[in-house]
């Protein structure tokens, strides 16, 4: 009879937020928003000299041609200090930011107290005029489609309670500031984007180069020797024959780990058909689809430690006949990862005698970790019919796979 032992974890691990980590930071990589920042800067400059060509025609004109001068010499002053800002990367703050949207609402709000009631009615400009909508600009660079939309509403929605009415000139003045929030907002979540796969592509880079090297190195020396002892262990027998085994096992390990990709993708995202492929041994069989099964690097860190115990079970429980089979699944929304072998299968009350005598292998190492994943782990054993793990786990974004496998599984009795 089969017995079947299932546990099954609690909520889902939540994704790590973006963000850098400490290889995204060592790398020194460009910020695809820096165009974006320049152009900033220099549209700042051109509705400065716009503002103040405006400010000359009107200035005999204002109520108050001395509060008008103040707001003039503040946009001076406060366009040379964030274009100077601007012009570094640590400059580039969500503080200052933040304050530049309370300056230039600030002064764009004075305007009120400066026009006449004929130049309001009219339509003629503010003192601060296109100047205004620079505010939205370095709040969609910044942040993205979000803060680029909100900054040209606030800005829009101030022109609408500056003026007291509605025209078709209104109007077009609130498209224009949402259009540059969105279409200015998404270019710098594009370049944002692009940075980061820039990022990974050199990462990559260096891995794949660096591994080469240590290939070659290993090559020319460690393997050579273990293949030398392998056939000349073999030739002897006896005792010689068995440490020949050994080295085999070795050598074939070291082989399928320097000729395996490097696992990481992205700054949270791991292969963990790459991971698991390490294990591949003259005992061991893996199969992992030929698509990369991207997860968060921490899962795939576990999945991996999960893997890597049951194997050594078998190789420390077993003799030197039994064969492990480690088989990765990929459904879409869900993995599916089992490590089977034909040995000489757990006793009944083997676990609980061992977890009793204070040996916790299988219930922190095994079930543990795939408790705190919130995935399910079922344990199918029987004397003299070998032990299998199956491994559940949820993708916490629940996507589908094009490559992902339909119908059952066959499973292959031993």
């Amino acid at each position: 009879m089969w017995r079947t032992l299932t546990t099954t974890g609690g909520s889902e691990q939540a994704t790590p937020p973006h963000g850098n980590t400490p290889d995204e930071q060592a790398e020194p990589v460009p910020d695809g928003r820096i165009p974006l920042w320049r152009a900033h800067n220099g549209l700042r400059v051109l509705a400065l000299i716009y503002a103040f060509t405006w400010f000359c025609v009107l200035l005999p004109e204002y109520r108050s041609p001395v509060g008008a001068s103040v707001i003039m010499a503040a946009m001076v002053c406060w366009t040379t200090y964030t274009i100077w800002r601007y012009s570094k990367p640590s400059g580039r703050t969500r503080t200052l930011v933040l304050v530049d949207q309370a300056v230039t609402m600030t002064l764009f709000g004075l305007c009120y107290f400066v026009l006449t009631e004929h130049q309001m009615d009219q339509g003629l400009p503010t003192v601060v005029t296109i100047w205004h909508a620079s505010m939205v600009t370095v709040a969609a660079v910044r942040f993205g489609i979000p803060g680029g939309f909100a900054s040209g509403a606030v800005a829009a929605a101030a022109n609408f309670a500056m003026r007291g009415y509605i025209d078709a000139n209104m109007w077009m003045d609130t498209v224009l500031h949402l259009a540059i929030g969105l279409l200015l907002g998404l270019a710098s979540e594009t370049a944002e984007h692009s940075t980061r796969r820039l990022a990974r592509a050199l990462r990559t880079e260096a891995a794949t180069a660096e591994r080469e090297r240590l290939a070659r190195d290993i090559h020319d020396s460690v393997l050579q020797v273990l293949a030398r002892v392998r056939r000349r262990g073999g030739e002897l027998g006896g005792e010689a024959a068995e440490l020949a085994a050994l080295a085999g096992e070795q050598e074939t390990a070291l082989r399928n780990l320097i000729s395996t990709g490097p696992a990481e993708r992205g700054e949270t995202s791991t292969d963990l058909a790459a991971r698991l492929r390490v294990l591949a041994g003259t005992r061991v069989n893996v199969s992992v689809p030929a698509t990369e099964v991207t997860l968060p690097a921490e899962t795939v860190s576990a999945l991996f430690s999960v893997t890597r115990e049951a194997v050594q079970n078998v190789e420390d429980h077993t003799g030197p006949e039994t064969h492990t089979w480690v088989l990765l699944e990929d459904l879409g929304s869900e993995i599916v990862l089992s490590i089977r072998d034909n040995g000489p299968g757990i006793p009944d009350g083997r676990l609980e005698e061992a977890a009793a005598a204070g040996r916790m292998g299988v219930a922190q190492s095994i079930r543990g970790r795939v408790e705190s994943l919130g995935g399910s782990i079922a344990l199918d054993t029987s004397v003299g019919e070998g032990t299998e793990w199956e491994i559940r786990l949820t993708r916490a974004d629940g996507r589908e796979n094009d490559h992902a496998h339909s119908g059952e599984r066959a499973r292959e009795k031993h």
